[in-house]
C-alpha cells in the first residue's frame, strides 16, 4: 500500500467523528508509537537507497578528475571517444575522426587500455 495514501486515510478516519460532533478517539500509545517505525523506514532508506548512490556519485567524480588525455571514454549520450585535450571544465574528444567539445560530467566510464565494450544482449 502506497505510504502517502495510508497517511490520508489515517487523517481522514481522525477528522470524521470530529466533523460528526463526536470526540476524536485519543491515539493509542500517544504521538511516539508513529515517529519510531517512521525513524526506521528513513534509516533503511538511507542505507539501503541514498548512501551506496552517493559513495558510486564519489567514485565517479574522482574518476572524472583523474583521467588524462589519450583515455577512451563513454559519454552520457553513448558516444565513445579518445580525450585529445584536457581542459577546466570541458575534454576535447575525438572519435570517429571528429573532434567534439564536451563537458566533465558527460563522461560515464573511463575504459581500461584494450577494454572491448560489452555487447548488448541479443534475442
Amino acid at each position: 500500500m502506497n505510504f502517502t495514501l495510508f497517511l490520508a486515510q489515517a487523517a481522514e478516519a481522525a477528522a470524521a467523528p470530529a466533523a460528526q460532533g463526536g470526540a476524536a478517539p485519543a491515539p493509542v500509545g500517544g504521538g511516539m508509537s508513529m515517529l519510531v517505525p517512521m525513524i526506521l523506514i528513513f534509516a533503511l532508506f538511507y542505507f539501503m537507497m541514498i548512501r551506496p548512490q552517493q559513495r558510486k556519485e564519489k567514485e565517479r567524480l574522482k574518476m572524472i578528475r583523474e583521467i588524462r588525455s589519450g583515455t577512451r571514454v563513454i559519454l552520457s549520450s553513448g558516444i565513445i571517444g579518445t580525450i585529445v585535450e584536457c581542459k577546466d571544465s570541458t575534454f576535447l574528444i575525438e572519435t570517429a575522426g571528429t573532434r567534439m567539445e564536451v563537458l566533465r560530467n558527460a563522461v560515464q566510464q573511463a575504459l581500461a587500455e584494450g577494454e572491448k565494450i560489452a555487447e548488448p544482449p541479443t534475442k
